[in-house]
């Protein structure tokens, strides 16, 4: 028998419960912001400027009753606290609410801080009896553009159930600078491929590619309906964003709610997008170079993810027999289980999950080894532009041009 190991034997203290009281919710407010901040005083007051200017469509000032903002100081070994409350106390018809808590090494995480804030947010949206409350989330070294929360507001009102903002960086002189803008490039190019070979009439371009906590709103419906944010210490943007794909909620992708963060090599998440600029930073010195999936793997894997959902929605104009085979031979994958799976499903995006794992774990990986992401970029340029030369008759506003985003 094992000897077991000690640190198990320690009970893991439970995760405080956080309630913002210090006033009861308006009863039109529509949106709930949530912030979480550990060590954030250099941001901080340009942060919660940028939350408080918060403009409609004419440029007039939102109304202070629509949105709140729940900030949750964390851990903090500098004054974070004190400057969040000192502008709490210089603006007081702004609707900030502020909490501050020091989690036990277990939860001491950015999933456990932000699960707290939008389960509180959630709850204080519900408790004013609508139905249409909107959850969003950014970050304590992010600065939201003038009309984020009247772009998220927008976009939810045309029937989406969230909304995946853009994330812009400060420019600098970073050594991973470079790798970024690429990284960038590649991600761009394939949601313009995306809007091509598989659109979604909920996400027209144009789109972007990202999706996570700095720049997210959710209705309450489908907060909800997911699960509420995954009990998971990091990455917790991407697995409520997996969850959201598996339930098919409609997600926009939009360029119009826009943030600008810090692009610091030291965050505060153990795992997150500075880990992302180290990981860059290794690779330059040790001289590697910076990889991606191949734009053929690129093409054929969307095709057959836009026939797959044909058949999965069971398309009157299409066989599915004959169109299933054609996916699973170009994905590598058997039939017989390709036909299970798709049975079984109550989702496309449950479906299309099951799909990626064999993908990434079968023949197919094996097939399409990584490639220098330069080279992927050229690749998908050249088929955009085809694309592009072929379709001159149609707008840049309808059909994605190369040109449209300056890559």
């Amino acid at each position: 028998m094992l000897p077991q190991n000690p640190d198990l034997l320690i009970p893991i203290p439970p995760i405080p419960s956080l309630v913002f009281d210090e006033f009861s919710p308006a009863p039109d407010l529509r949106i709930s912001v949530v912030v979480p901040v550990r060590n954030e005083a250099t941001h901080l007051v340009q942060v919660l400027d940028a939350l408080r200017q918060q403009q409609n469509e004419q440029g007039s000032p939102l109304s202070p009753t629509r949105y709140e903002v729940l900030l949750l100081t964390n851990n903090c070994t500098d004054n974070s606290r004190e400057l969040a409350r000192y502008y709490q106390q210089q603006f007081p018809s702004f609707r900030l609410l502020l909490a501050d808590i020091c989690l036990p090494a277990p939860h001491a995480n950015i999933g456990t801080v932000r699960r707290l804030l939008m389960n509180e947010a959630y709850r204080r949206l519900m408790s004013t009896g609508h139905t249409d409350g909107i959850i969003a989330s950014t970050d304590g070294d992010t600065l939201v553009d003038r009309q984020w929360i009247n772009q998220i507001i927008r976009e939810i009102d045309r029937g989406n159930d969230a909304v995946g903002g853009r994330i812009l960086t400060q420019t600098n002189d970073s050594p991973v600078r470079l790798n970024y803008l690429r990284d960038v490039t590649y991600r761009t190019l394939v949601a313009q491929v995306e809007a091509i070979l598989d659109p979604l009439a909920h996400d027209p371009w144009p789109r972007h590619f990202q999706h996570f906590g700095a720049n997210l709103a959710v209705t309450c419906t489908m907060y909800e309906k997911a699960g509420r944010l995954p009990l998971v210490p990091h990455l917790e943007d991407e697995a409520f964003y997996r969850a959201l794909l598996r339930l098919d909620a409609k997600i926009r992708k939009s360029p119009l709610v826009r943030v600008v963060t810090s692009m610091r090599m030291q965050g505060r998440a153990t795992v997150g997008f500075s880990e992302q600029l180290r990981y860059w930073d290794t690779l330059n010195r040790e001289g590697n170079c910076q990889l991606a999936e191949p734009a053929e793997a690129v093409l054929i894997r969307l095709r057959n993810r836009h026939r797959l959902r044909r058949c999965w929605q069971a398309d009157p104009a299409i066989d599915p027999t004959i169109l299933l085979r054609t996916v699973a031979t170009e994905l590598t994958l058997p039939l017989e289980w390709l036909w299970s799976t798709m049975r079984q499903s109550v989702y496309f995006g449950q479906l299309w999950e099951q799909v990626e794992a064999r993908l990434a774990n079968g023949r197919w990986a094996a097939t399409w080894p990584f490639t220098p992401i330069t080279a992927t970029i050229q690749d998908l340029r050249a088929f955009l532009n085809d694309q592009y030369a072929s379709h001159q008759s149609m707008s840049a506003e309808t059909y994605p041009s190369n040109q449209s985003q300056g890559f």
